[in-house]
């Protein structure tokens, strides 16, 4: 059985759809099976992380509603084992079914190793949507106290909603600032209430690869893309030091 994770994060701007992507592209580098699925409606822009953004993807709408088989989902041309479905357009996440996304979540597990499930930012439906099925909940939050503060309050919601599995991914992080403002990862766990999965710098090359159309790990071994691939193997159970 395939195993659902949903990426989220407590407010805008933290880079969790690039996050999402490098670790979806990240495992199928290694050997998986992944399928990515955007959640959310009406903004979708997974597809453009993914190095996807000039290939035609069916939404997950299209799958679940018998129209289309889910393998159809757009295969990745540089990673075999990555496939894509993206959000449906002209509706909002409230008109999405919720029992027919659910059993199409069942029917990837069947054929998938990793699920990634995309929500858009802050707390509405798109959150719910992505948080209600996950196995595995990632949070993504930069290092600023406004972005800790909202990262520990989804937290606390996704406990209401019985969720254990979480882990935080600090992004887009200075190391020179972090050390200005003596945060050590401690702080960081501390402050957001949640276990550490991991830490990404700041890097000119997220933006770039996405100008170029190309997924973060193919234009770029160092940086983000390198501490993507770290936490791609801690996903995977393999045991990788976090450093800052």
């Amino acid at each position: 059985m395939g195993e659902l994770i949903a990426v989220l994060s407590g407010k805008g701007g933290t880079g969790k759809t690039s996050v999402c992507a490098a670790l979806a592209t990240s495992l199928a580098h290694l050997g998986e099976t992944v399928l990515c699925i955007d959640c959310d409606v009406g903004l979708r822009n997974l597809d453009i992380a993914l190095g996807l953004s000039e290939e035609g993807a069916l939404s997950f709408a299209d799958v679940y509603s018998g129209e289309y088989s889910l393998t159809m989902a757009t295969a990745h041309p540089f990673f075999p084992g990555l496939q894509f479905l993206t959000a449906p357009m002209g509706c909002s996440a409230a008109d999405v079914d919720f029992e027919a996304f659910a059993r199409l979540l069942e029917q990837a597990r069947q054929q998938f190793s990793y699920i990634f499930l995309d929500a858009p930012a802050g707390i509405e439906a798109g959150f719910s949507l992505a948080a209600q099925y996950a196995d595995r909940v990632i949070l993504v939050t930069n290092s600023d106290p406004a972005s800790i503060r909202d990262a520990s309050q989804a937290g606390n919601i996704l406990e209401q909603m019985g969720k254990t599995n979480m882990r935080l991914i600090v992004n887009r992080i200075h190391k020179r600032t972090a050390e200005a403002m003596d945060l050590t990862v401690d702080d960081i766990m501390d402050r957001a209430g949640l276990p550490l999965l991991g830490i990404v710098p700041e890097d000119v090359n997220v933006v770039l690869a996405a100008a170029k159309g190309q997924p973060l790990i193919r234009a770029s071994r160092g940086g983000a893309a390198a501490a993507c691939r770290r936490i791609a193997k801690r996903i995977t159970g393999q045991s990788v030091p976090v450093r800052l």
